[in-house]
């Protein structure tokens, strides 16, 4: 994950709330990806993304 670019994560953590509307994502990558998006501290952007 740490090798995503910040806008990378960003845009697959949208994609991961997309699916994961329609029950096609595990919670758990999302989870992850949350935390992610945390240590970045770009958890604001990804709010406002969706």
């Amino acid at each position: 994950m740490y090798q995503l670019s910040d806008e990378m994560l960003l845009s697959a953590y949208q994609k991961a709330k997309e699916l994961d509307k329609e029950n096609k994502m595990p919670r758990d990558f999302i989870t992850m990806m949350e935390e992610e998006l945390k240590k970045r501290n770009l958890s604001v952007y990804a709010n406002n993304s969706i």
